[in-house]
């Protein structure tokens, strides 16, 4: 956001260095970007955050520096001079979307003269990078850099049917807007549309068939509050960006939208003459009503480590605007003290001299820096308050100071700003004087206060927001760096402690963490969808190019990303990916399961054998089950589907040759998903004592010849069945094949029986006669027979 020193100061004092200001200013909360002059003017550049869109206009600054500095705000009042004609004669406006479009203000001016603009409109609007055009649509962008509300003037000749209806495109609509470039409208668009035709883009852009042009003479003024959702998706999908849909995308202020019609008409009155029309059409919703909020002075010492005192808490955030409500009777319950008089809005304490000032009419407006001379410095930016407050171009009026005096050797005062005859000036009274003009020996204080946010401060919805408030203007520099602040520490859930587990595991194991898009493009949707054969859900708008589908495995977006370290020629690529996907469900809202998913460069077994790692280090009992993977996008002879407590826990496999192909990989891979979940359930992450049996341990190598049907998985089951409590560990050795010798259809699996008794050491007999009980049980349940050399 630029703003423009000379036009700041025609809403607040601003007497002291402008580096002085920007420094304040980043330390409450605003980024100073830096500051360049521009024809005799400084425009200064401030990062605004998004959650104060209010910040987004010189207004919302001035409300800033008033806070900051004490001093009072000064509103233009927006009171233009009215015709005889009703408006609604004239036009007539109609909401066919009251979703994507809340409210509509419309103002007529006829008998306009267009031309340029004055020479100070056109200096403020080129120090914030617009360039002037003519003088009504000059008038509605300062009017949009003033107060933060996007404004459109249509040409109103050129509205057909005098009607304005707010409405979605039609199938196929386009329009040509005032960067003659035609845009197809999607169906979830808002468009401002005529009798006939679409003549602007909601909240985006104008028209070229109605924009203001030299011959025009009569003005249509919108005013209108859109839904920010709707407005940044259609900027986004039509790539079409501006200062308008800046604003609305992060929300205007419900209360402001009349008040920027009614400037907006008040300046082109002024600058292109023209008579308007009584009254406005005002179509929509009416502002939402908005919620007061509690905050406890005891709160803010418990988050802050420092104590403010009660009523400069009061001054600030009355100062941002917020108004005290009275306090209920649940507000007051267990209080132990209670005002006499609650704090009202316009009796902030603050200087009363500086409440006095004038108004005049329009004209040249008035500054403090020659308009010959160099920019202002640090030394030569000061002037007095009457040379500033004095006259001013287009104010004729404004509201009532909202500002706290910053010296605490002062007597708080209280300021009322009265109106006569065009002037302002101030009445004092001591603050500690009631409405009776009695003073109260002792007045009692509660302990919290009611607070009712301003319209334009959407962002304060809790206490914690206040609080906030009041550290940021109160300086955060005051809070020391060794206070301390009391502190609950956080407990971790389980699954951020099996997340922490599996990712120490993997990396031992040599992969590293990828993070990847939650989107893919269509047609990788489909190289990997072992979970659902449902239609995936697809984005209104891509959030990356060409990428507009949920994707449901996590597995094609580490192909994805083994095809780019393949071309950039990276020989290792071992990645691992935690994140969730999304099953679509009939007529409800998608299921939202994390996964675990792995790609390598290493065989099948081995892969299979780091997710048993996890289950080890997860120390996770349930027995693991593998079955044929039944996934065509694995190789069926490498591949399986793995089961935890009988329930489907994920796939690990080779990709087959079609999707190695598909994915454009140079080389075979394999790749693993697990559900997390799972683990998470059977976990068991309290550390279990187990003595370590002092006694060695005994060790068989046996070699069973079986058919070529029978899986290792029901083979290991059946030896660790039959092996009693004395086997150890069962040790998957190598699987040889060979017509010749074992004959057709025929395999071996050579194993490796650990035996070891916790009391004694076993012999030799023993573990002889173990290794037979547990070959005769694959025997029986697999055929097998024991090969012999």
């Amino acid at each position: 956001m630029i703003i423009s020193w000379n036009w700041l100061k025609q809403y607040v004092l601003l007497d002291m260095p402008v580096e002085e200001l920007c420094y304040r200013l980043m330390m409450a909360g605003f980024n100073h970007e830096g500051t360049t002059e521009v024809g005799g003017d400084l425009a200064i550049d401030l990062e605004i955050t998004s959650n104060r869109p209010d910040c987004l206009s010189h207004l919302g600054i001035a409300r800033e520096v008033g806070a900051l500095y004490g001093r009072p705000v000064r509103i233009p009042a927006a009171q233009p001079t009215e015709g005889n004609i009703p408006v609604e004669r004239l036009v007539q406006v109609r909401i066919e979307c009251p979703d994507l479009c809340f409210r509509y203000v419309a103002r007529v001016i006829r008998g306009v003269r267009i031309g340029p603009s004055p020479a100070w409109l056109a200096r403020r609007l080129r120090t914030v990078g617009i360039t002037p055009i003519n003088n009504v649509v000059d008038v509605s962008n300062y009017v949009l850099m003033e107060c933060g509300q996007p404004l459109h003037t249509f040409d109103f000749a050129k509205i057909q049917g005098r009607t304005i209806v707010v409405r979605r495109p039609k199938p196929g609509e386009t329009i040509e807007a005032i960067n003659h470039q035609r845009y197809w409208l999607g169906p979830d668009m808002c468009l401002i549309c005529d009798a006939q035709r679409p003549v602007a883009i909601a909240g985006v852009m104008g028209g070229a068939e109605t924009e203001i042009s030299d011959s025009t003479t009569d003005v249509l003024v919108e005013a209108a509050e859109f839904d920010p959702v709707s407005i940044r998706r259609t900027a986004r999908a039509l790539g079409l960006h501006s200062e308008s849909s800046f604003r609305f995308e992060r929300g205007v202020d419900p209360e402001g939208v009349d008040w920027a019609s009614r400037r907006c008409c008040e300046l082109i009155l002024q600058l292109a003459g023209g008579e308007l029309a009584a009254g406005a059409v005002d179509v929509g919703r009416k502002p939402p009503q908005r919620q007061p909020i509690a905050l406890r002075f005891a709160q803010i010492r418990r988050i802050l480590g420092i104590d403010v005192p009660r009523e400069k808490v009061r001054e600030i955030l009355l100062a941002l605007g917020l108004q005290e409500c009275p306090p209920t009777d649940s507000d007051l319950a267990g209080c132990s003290s209670v005002s006499q008089q609650p704090i009202k809005l316009n009796s902030l304490p603050m200087d009363p001299s500086s409440a006095i000032c004038t108004s005049t009419s329009a004209g040249e407006p008035p500054s403090s820096i020659p308009s010959s001379g160099s920019p202002p410095s640090s030394a030569s930016v000061r002037s007095s308050i009457t040379d500033q407050l004095s006259t001013f171009d287009h104010l004729s009026t404004y509201t009532q100071p909202s500002a706290f005096t910053q010296s605490p050797s002062s007597t708080p005062s209280s300021a009322f700003v009265h109106q006569i005859s065009g002037q302002f000036t101030a009445q004092t009274r001591s603050a500690t004087e009631n409405a009776s003009g009695s003073s109260p020996t002792a007045q009692i204080q509660p302990d919290r206060v009611l607070l009712l946010p301003p319209s334009w401060r959407s962002d304060l919805q809790r206490e914690i927001d206040l609080i906030e408030e009041v550290a940021r203007i109160y300086g955060y520099e005051k809070i020391p760096e060794d206070v301390r602040v009391p502190m609950t520490p956080s407990v971790r859930t389980k699954q951020e402690r099996v997340l922490e587990k599996v990712r120490h595991v993997l990396t031992g194991c040599g992969l590293d963490e990828a993070i990847t898009f939650s989107v893919v493009e269509p047609g990788w949707i489909r190289a990997f969808l072992p979970w659902t054969s449902a239609e995936p859900l697809r984005t209104q708008t891509p959030l990356v190019r060409g990428a507009n589908v949920l994707r449901q495995s996590l597995v094609p977006s580490l192909l994805a990303a083994r095809r780019t370290n393949e071309s950039v020629g990276n020989s290792r690529i071992e990645l691992f990916e935690i994140a969730r996907v999304f099953w679509p469900q009939p007529g409800a809202l998608p299921i939202e399961e994390q996964m675990l998913a792995i790609t390598s460069g290493r065989p099948y077994l081995e892969l299979k054998g780091i997710l048993e790692a996890l289950l080890e280090a997860l120390k996770i009992s349930e027995p693991l089950r593998a079955e044929p993977a039944q996934c065509p996008q694995l190789a069926p002879d490498n591949s399986c589907r793995l089961y935890l407590a009988n329930e489907l826990w994920g796939f690990v496999g080779q990709i087959s040759a079609e999707l190695q192909a598909q994915t454009d990989l140079r080389h075979p891979c394999t790749v693993a998903e697990v559900r997390i979940a799972l683990l998470v359930t059977a976990a068991e992450l309290v550390p279990q004592y187990r003595p370590v049996a002092p006694y060695p341990a005994i060790t068989r190598d046996v070699n069973l010849v079986v058919d070529e049907p029978v899986r290792w998985a029901d083979v290991a089951a059946t030896v660790w069945q039959a092996g009693g409590p004395w086997l150890e560990s069962v040790q998957y050795r190598h699987t040889y094949r060979d017509p010749q010798r074992l004959g057709e259809g025929k395999k071996s699996l050579l194993m490796t029986l650990a035996f070891r008794c916790p009391d004694r050491t076993l012999t030799n007999p023993e573990a002889d006669q173990l290794r037979d009980l547990i070959v005769a049980a694959c025997q029986k349940h697999h055929g097998a027979q024991l090969r012999a050399g």
